[in-house]
């Protein structure tokens, strides 16, 4: 049996606890040397900030309505002020207009997701075909609830489809991505349309323009389609077309002779008095008509409609002085929408100052 000396057995539990010191006492060393234990110059502890770090605040959702009051200032518009529609068939788009600073400019171009039936107009109950013509929508026509929520009648059978005995009901632009007659937006797109129209309804606006159009009116359009057994109605249809391409307001609208009689004056719903010139317009004798009028032959109807001339003109005299003071709301909106809209005009121009 070998036997090692005493002081063999304490050499390693000595080594052991050297160690051990050394590996405690190398992170204090460096942190006092600058981060070496061979370095002997002393160096300043880093600097630590103490200001909070602010990180941008999220991308609004789609057609959120953080996302749309967004798109809203960038554009110089406020949700309240009067809208316009119109919808074109062959490109499957639809257009929400918004007025700013007096006229209508474009806010959004949607796609519209489904619309049944193929170009020209609707002629009857059931044929699965979307519609084509000059509508306007009132807050009644406005459905928050039921089986398509948050959707609204475009008005059709309007008096030029009555005139030809055309029949139908219920035509909706609506959410979802499936339609019989009507024009599906998809959810979010629709949540979007609907919220800006009843807003501009509930804040003063009469009614909203929704004019659905086969295609795009132009003279290419128009010829490629010079054939169609619908050609004369969609010249009609261009007259107002046209009207709002120049001037970037919705024409006043009439329908007398079975057709579209457009007038430039102005916005329709907010109408007053032509010039009383003695003159009878084609639009002053028939803008109130219900069904289609059919002008009489002869010298004989030039009276009665100089006499219906005379008679609408005092209609609108009446109403010209109902609308100049009928509705202190709608008002009190349009300043407020004014005073808005010179607000993110500011907003933009100090923004474009500090780029």
């Amino acid at each position: 049996m070998c036997v090692r000396p005493l002081h063999h057995w304490l050499i390693v539990p000595c080594v052991g606890v050297a160690i051990l010191g050394w590996l405690a006492a190398t992170p204090l060393l460096a942190a006092v040397t600058g981060g070496s234990p061979g370095n002997q110059n002393l160096a300043e502890p880093a600097a630590t900030s103490t200001e909070p770090v602010i990180q941008p605040p999220p991308p609004a959702a789609p057609f959120s309505a953080a996302d749309r009051e967004r798109r809203l200032i960038e554009k110089g518009m406020t949700a309240g002020s009067p809208v316009m529609i119109r919808i074109f068939k062959q490109e499957s788009e639809l257009e929400l207009w918004i007025v700013s600073e007096g006229r209508f400019e474009l806010f959004a171009t949607y796609a519209i997701c489904f619309w049944s039936g193929k170009l020209g107009p609707k002629l009857r109950e059931g044929d699965r075909q979307a519609p084509e013509g000059l509508y306007s929508v009132g807050l009644e026509q406005l459905y928050e609830k039921g089986r398509r929520p948050r959707s609204f009648d475009i008005g059709f059978p309007n008096a030029f489809d009555r005139a030809f005995a055309r029949t139908g009901s219920y035509i909706l632009v609506h959410g979802g991505c499936s339609s019989i007659g009507c024009f599906a937006m998809t959810n979010p797109v629709m949540d979007e349309i609907y919220a800006l129209s009843e807003r501009a309804l509930r804040e003063g606006q009469d009614r909203i323009d929704v004019h659905v159009f086969p295609f795009r009116m132009t003279e290419t359009n128009l010829a490629a389609h010079a054939d169609s057994p619908w050609h004369a109605f969609w010249m009609n249809l261009k007259e107002a077309y046209d009207a709002f391409e120049r001037t970037r307001v919705p024409p006043r609208v009439g329908i007398c002779d079975r057709r579209y009689i457009v007038d430039e004056s102005g916005l329709a719903s907010e109408a007053v008095a032509p010039p009383d010139n003695g003159a009878p317009t084609a639009f002053g004798i028939c803008e109130d008509a219900i069904a289609g009028i059919v002008r009489l032959p002869g010298a004989a109807a030039e009276g009665a409609y100089a006499a219906a001339a005379r008679s609408l003109r005092v209609v609108h005299r009446s109403r010209g002085h109902r609308f100049a003071g009928r509705n202190v709301r709608a008002n009190y909106a349009a300043a407020r929408r004014t005073r808005m809209a010179a607000h993110a005009k500011r907003v933009r121009t100090s923004g474009v100052r500090e780029q």
